[in-house]
């Protein structure tokens, strides 16, 4: 699960833990085995009654509004422990976030600690190393994977793994910056929180890597010699393979090394292929040595648990530490890049694309900074970005897109989670005329210059000014991370700064720096955007160009490069010399295949199931049908806090429209917000959203239900469903009536008459949905074979996988060629969906609020129903979705995909191998003990056998838990073929593992089967869970049966799975590679049907 973090965008000092999280989560679902993948998305502004000036009376409405939302509940203990081995540095009170903290060195090694004290049960710790190097040999990334392979307390060859297979924790994982190197867990349960902890502090000071060869070669890089023929293996070279294998990361990466020609941050921390087999064992060693040493360290704790536990636990790693090593200075720093350019510097390089070609892509890359910037002034940036890019409407943003010369934006806007900060910003699909000149990548470098020209000079409207000045207070001031660990942003924050001399605390307080801004706006107004735009971008000469060309013969000029070399290198060998790589890889492959012995096992520490909760938590929930004679059922969640916010979705049924016009809902979805709606234009919309609200925004919902009368644990095939478009919104009490008149107007007035709007939707989703098969391979074939097995899938086919990719080509060709045609089927979903006799009874508003602010948003509660479209008494109703089949479920059974083993291929170097087929059939009962088998065999033979063995950089399984469907799927995988063997020998390992199965293993896999069930959420998603859990038509009496079958799991489940797999039925194969790994593929005896995509 380790990831490597490059050329992220971030927003603001204080701001910055916030976007970092969604980020995190981001690399997280790389290898979650649910396939959810989680996205943020900016929503636009708001929404009042009357157009133009913003009176005095909104503005203080608006002020006290912010200033309600209520800090967290500051911790009991407020004073700082003293420890012996510890000098005390300073202490703080972060009101911002409800902690106190104190900044602690210990005495024998230097390391500094940052412990915060928080009433968040949540609790975090995180070790960060500074980890510049001055090559692109991937060390630090390959050395953040290497760490976790055992221990000299923690024997087991990956005690990661173990932690994976066996903990209840709410995050596991490991980031590598270009510059550091984090180290973080969390967890909910202290027992199991101080196990993480000492796990991971054992393991960065005390690995066994540094002694072992076999790790670096393993999650590094080694030779193997087979068929005659030399190959490369190892796990971060396979992922850096197919990291270079995309366009945007190529682009991102060219534009980074074009601003730091002198300093770390132009080499590539994650490796690059070509460089990684440059990196010996010695090498790797002598890093370790150098930049993982506690004196080059920042400890962060934080949570409910107590200090002088924390304090204790470390300095005996620490102390053990300075016995063994000795204290050491802490050498590693980061040096600056001056800006240096005296004119704009270009850089041109290419990407791999298919026979069918490509567009190019342009970037405009800026240095903003070589000196350390003040908080306020960093502020001043964020709050610029969000201006100039921070949504749709954002105006250098806005003036690309609607020019229409590419198909999406490219660069992110500001990066300042680095010691300087970078801004970047273009547009990729840009096509060249039809002379093959580049006269339109010239048009957006115009483009790019003159809106900012344009700027400068005019300044901005003062109403987007405080719209978004109120979003990014609101965003800070709210601090809602959800399921993420609070704790954890906050260190991700606090490091951002800490590891180049600042105090830890100093991003995390943003008061001061927006108190100061608020003053410099009151003074100057506009002349401070016209100012920094000046000084940072237009008169900023330390910028960079990079234009990237597709090139079809790229991926074989690498094939054939990498080909070329290690024939090069074999041909300087002796016999000798290739019987000791095959000696070598031998050793390897034995050590990988080898079990750990029960000894080492039990070094690892672990919960036993006396610890876990038994019950299942619920929260409050109230339905009401028929609200207020609405005929809109509300759902209220009252939770004890929402820091003074309240949060609603309201949902509109979308089942009449018909199945045809399905694959249009998620473009109808983005046209409610993006183009404007009855008297405001598209920018005016987004300016009121971001004025009044914490952000409104409109998704497309389908989902299966649980059919009435049936017990939950039967197998369905995905007929009984809800659709649903669900506006989501939230605000302050005070500004409740404005939130909900947006969702309204919106809902009800929204601009389908935007052309030149609506081709640039289709145009990104396009663009977005391509660059997804390299990205995201493994989810688009899982997707493709359920879609030949169930009518759920046929659907999720249709709406997001292979299916979906032709759709939006066709809805482009349309709305560039024949809009009429195409704005009138959007104008009849519109009618269908509004049917004025029928769509009040398919409405649901979902309230998540406190008990006051619940009571003080009454009233706009009650006025939003009573001005919706619709009869209140509906003279029509919607069938009954828990008991008879959706009418796209029975369209849908026609359209499911014929049973056949299909390869999509596109430019890439790694492949997505899915195989799969129907594990338990329509109307059968699953156990709940199967969820607990499925995540041990995917934690166990399919992480040895892929990833491990393998080299791939994942290898997991699904299993639906209303289907029956079993799914294995690989992610950046070098091989093909000797993957679908390995996914034909899992049943028959699991078995033998089955009947062997101790009671230790056993109690391990319902442990963190059980952690899967109990993420930590914030009071909204509460809410929004117990929403869901209505919603799907689970109860109560339905998940308490779930947990208690996993509690209850035994070794005859684990061996009846095990035979239940070894008759996997309709089984077909789904892979995502490129044209030459598909035809040796098929040279070995796998049949496939060979499908171009790219």
């Amino acid at each position: 699960l380790q990831s490597t973090v490059q050329f992220m965008t971030s927003q603001t000092p204080a701001l910055r833990m916030l976007r970092q999280f969604s980020i995190s989560i981001m690399m997280l679902t790389v290898l979650c085995s649910s396939f959810t993948f989680r996205t943020s998305a900016r929503a636009g502004s708001t929404f009042i009654k009357a157009q133009g000036q913003t009176t005095s009376t909104q503005k203080n409405t608006l002020t006290r509004s912010l200033s309600s939302l209520s800090a967290a509940t500051m911790p009991e203990q407020e004073t700082c422990v003293s420890h012996p081995d510890f000098e005390t540095v300073k202490t703080y009170m972060v009101k911002e976030y409800g902690c106190t903290g104190t900044l602690y060195k210990h005495k024998a090694t230097s390391c500094e600690v940052l412990s915060l004290r928080s009433a968040d049960t949540n609790k975090v710790f995180g070790i960060t190393f500074t980890t510049p190097n001055p090559a692109s040999t991937g060390v630090a990334h390959i050395l953040e994977h290497s760490v976790l392979c055992g221990s000299r307390k923690y024997t087991t060859k990956e005690p990661f793994v173990e932690l994976m297979r066996g903990s209840v924790n709410t995050f596991l994982n490991a980031f590598t910056y270009p510059d550091r190197t984090c180290y973080p867990v969390a967890s909910q349960n202290t027992k199991d929180f101080k196990n993480l902890v000492n796990v991971y502090l054992d393991a960065v000071l005390f690995p066994r890597c540094v002694k072992d060869p076999n790790v670096h070669a393993q999650e590094g890089w080694h030779l193997e010699h087979e068929n005659g023929e030399l190959t490369y293996k190892g796990v971060v070279y396979n992922e850096m393979k197919g990291v270079y294998s995309s366009p945007d990361s190529l682009s991102s990466r060219e534009s980074q090394r074009s601003l730091f020609p002198d300093n770390v941050y132009g080499t590539d921390s994650g490796g690059d292929p070509l460089d990684i087999p440059n990196l010996s064992f010695d090498n790797f060693r002598q890093f370790w040595e150098e930049k993982y040493n506690p004196g080059n360290a920042k400890v962060f704790f934080y949570g409910d648990d107590d200090e002088s536990e924390r304090l204790d636990l470390l300095t005996s790693y620490l102390n053990d530490y300075a016995a063994e090593y000795g204290a050491k200075p802490n050498t590693a720093k980061v040096e600056w890049q001056p800006k240096k350019f005296e004119e704009p510097v270009e850089v041109r390089s290419t990407f791999p694309v298919g026979e069918t070609g490509g567009k190019d892509m342009v970037t405009v890359n800026w240095l903003l900074n070589d000196e350390p910037m003040s908080s306020v002034e960093g502020l001043k940036l964020n709050v610029l970005d969000h201006l100039l890019m921070g949504n749709t409407k954002s105006l250098l943003r806005k003036s690309l897109s609607d020019s229409g010369l590419g198909e999406d934006i490219t660069g992110g806007g500001l990066s300042d989670e680095l010691l300087q900060a970078t801004f970047s910003v273009g547009m990729k699909g840009v096509g060249a005329p039809e002379d093959g000149s580049e006269e339109n990548i010239n048009k957006v470098l115009k483009t790019i210059t003159t809106t900012l020209e344009e700027i400068s000079a005019k300044g901005f409207d003062e109403e987007d000014v405080k719209a978004s000045m109120n979003a990014i207070e609101f965003q800070l001031r709210e601090f809602n991370t959800g399921s993420f660990p609070k704790g954890l942003s906050l260190m991700l924050g606090s490091i951002s700064g800490w590891i180049y001399g600042n105090d830890p605390v100093e991003n995390l307080e943003f008061e001061v720096a927006l108190s100061q801004l608020k003053a410099q706006l009151s003074e100057r107004g506009g002349e401070v955007w016209k100012d920094a735009i000046k000084e940072y971008l237009i008169n900023n000469t330390h910028k960079s160009i990079v234009i990237m060309k597709p090139d079809p013969e790229l991926e074989k000029k690498v094939v054939e490069e990498e080909k070329s070399r290690l024939e090069q290198i074999k041909a300087g060998m002796t016999e000798d010399d290739i019987k000791e790589i095959e000696r070598k890889m031998n050793e390897l492959k034995q050590l990988q295949a080898k079990e750990d012995t029960a000894e080492d096992i039990a070094t690892i520490p672990t919960l036993n199931k006396e610890d876990l909760e038994t019950k299942v938590e619920e929260y409050p929930i109230e339905v009401i049908p028929d609200f207020g004679g609405s005929g809109v059922t509300v759902v209220e969640n009252i939770m004890p806090s929402t820091s003074g916010v309240i949060y609603t979705n309201f949902g509109i049924d979308v089942s009449d429209v018909d199945l045809e016009d399905m694959p249009l809902l998620p473009l109808f979805c983005r046209i409610l917000m993006e183009t404007g709606a009855g008297q405001y234009d598209d920018v005016q919309l987004t300016r009121r959203i971001n004025t009044y609200t914490g952000g409104v925004s409109a998704s497309f919902l389908s989902t299966a239900v649980k059919e009435e009368g049936v017990s939950s644990d039967v197998v369905s095939d995905g007929s009984k469903m809800v659709s649903k478009i669900f506006i989501k919104g939230k605000a302050t009490a005070e500004n409740a009536g404005e939130m909900f008149d947006i969702m309204r107007l919106v809902l009800t007035e929204s601009n389908l008459d935007s052309q030149d709007r609506i081709v640039e939707m289709l145009k990104e989703a396009k663009s977005r949905s391509e660059a997804s098969v390299k990205g995201s391979g493994h989810s688009l074939v899982n997707t493709r074979i359920k879609a030949r097995l169930s009518t759920g899938g046929a659907l999720e086919e249709m709406i997001g996988g292979f299916t979906y990719l032709e759709t939006l080509k066709g809805l482009l060709d349309m709305a560039e060629n024949d809009f009429p045609k195409l704005k009138a089927r959007l104008e009849s979903m519109k009618s269908k969906i509004l049917a004025k006799s029928k769509c009040r009874d398919g409405m649901v508003l979902n309230v998540v609020a406190e008990d006051r602010v619940r009571e003080e948003a009454d009233g706009a509660i009650k006025a939003f129903l009573n001005e919706l479209p619709g009869d209140s008494s509906p003279t029509e109703k919607f069938q009954d979705f828990y008991t008879t089949d959706h009418p796209w479920a029975v369209e849908a059974k026609k359209k499911i995909c014929d049973l056949k083993n299909e390869a999509f291929v596109v430019p890439t170097q790694v492949n997505y191998v899915g195989s799969g087929g129907r594990l338990y059939e329509e109307g059968e009962s699953m156990p709940g003990a199967a969820n607990v088998v499925a995540r041990y065999l995917r934690t166990g033979y399919l992480w040895d056998t892929v990833r491990v063995i393998g080299g791939a950089y994942g290898g997991f399984c699904t299993l639906g838990a209303s289907s029956g469907l079993f799914t294995f799927l690989s992610y950046r995988d070098p091989n093909l073929a000797v993957t679908l063997d390995a996914y034909d020998g899992a049943a028959a390992a699991l078995l033998e593992q089955a009947e062997n199965l101790s009671a230790e293993q056993l109690q391990t896999a319902v442990i963190g089967a059980v952690g899967d069930l109990d993420p930590a959420l914030s009071p909204d998603q509460k809410g929004s869970t117990q929403f869901r859990r209505w919603l799907s038509g689970e109860n109560a009496e339905d998940r308490q049966k779930q947990r208690d079958a996993i509690l209850s799991t035994s070794k005859e489940d684990f061996i009846a799975f095990a035979k239940k797999l070894q008759g996997l039925k309709d089984l077909s194969t789904a892979v995502v590679t490129s044209a030459g790994m598909a035809e040796e593929a098929i040279k070995s005896g796998k049949a496939m049907d060979i499908i171009e995509v790219l």
